[in-house]
């Protein structure tokens, strides 16, 4: 019997969540290795949005591993200085570009250097922000965030209705979007009341940020999607397509999280 692609999602779902809370529990080298993994899929899932094939393969390449350096010494502290990774890389990104425009103008594309430095910015700046936080922290954001798209994908699938935004994505509903608010609301009220130390109402507020920002981040993907006009950034999670389409949600609401318990410690 062929699966479907809910029945795929559902596996997906069940093979990866415990073997992500093992990764939470264990923290440190190995929370480390696993996000710089992701950093290093999900930038080369960007890429590929903008460059098909072979196209950029150096460029490509480069990107990833900068990428992935950057979020390695930002969680194992071989400099200290993290940062010092993305401003060597953003010297070199020029250098390169500077030595393609004087080989050939014509050749030198100034907005292939912009998407590399780009990519950087979207995925392993972002990223590693989960460093500097707790293991209730952690768990508090991937619970927004699944409950955001999980509510949302059956409320939509339910209930279907009025399109929200249909040119930047065709398949997303006003129910859809109630049901991901919804979802986030009880799940951040129930983690906020239990494992938090700050009132009922700021929880309430942060789970209705974090849902809106799951929902921008959605829909930024969506928009780069539908420009490139490809469906999914890739095939690596059966019944949910590449990397980047499981975290587009993650990649606003993080560090709208990271503001918001700056401003008021709830955690």
């Amino acid at each position: 019997m062929s699966l479907t692609s809910h029945h795929k999602r559902i596996l997906t779902a069940i093979i990866f969540l415990p073997l992500l809370a093992t990764v939470i529990y264990m923290g440190d080298l190995v929370q480390t290795l696993v996000i710089s993994l992701i950093g290093f899929l999900g930038l080369w899932e960007f890429y590929n949005l903008f460059w098909a094939g072979k196209g950029r393969i150096v460029l490509r390449l480069a990107g990833c591993l900068g990428g992935a350096l950057f979020l390695l010494d930002s969680g194992l502290g071989w400099t200290n200085n993290p940062v010092l990774f993305l401003v060597i890389f953003f010297w070199i990104t020029w250098l390169l570009f500077l030595a393609e425009y004087s080989k050939k103008k014509e050749l030198a594309e100034f907005r292939d250097y912009l998407i590399l430095i780009g990519g950087l910015s979207y995925l392993p700046l972002v990223l590693s922000l989960f460093f500097n936080l707790s293991k209730i922290e952690i768990i508090m954001v991937l619970a927004a965030t699944f409950s955001s798209d999980i509510g949302a994908y059956y409320a939509g699938l339910k209930l279907g209705g009025k399109k929200i935004w249909p040119v930047i994505s065709p398949k997303k509903t006003w129910a859809g979007s109630s049901g991901g608010l919804l979802s986030c609301l009880v799940v951040v009220l129930l983690i906020g009341l239990t494992l938090g130390h700050a009132s009922w109402p700021q929880y309430l507020v942060l789970g209705l940020i974090l849902n809106i920002a799951a929902q921008l981040g959605d829909f930024f993907q969506s928009s780069l999607k539908r420009w490139n006009n490809v469906k999914d950034t890739g095939n690596i999670l059966p019944g949910h397509g590449g990397i980047l389409d499981r975290i587009d949600s993650l990649l606003l609401l993080l560090p709208v999280y990271v503001l918001y318990n700056l401003l008021f410690q709830i955690f």
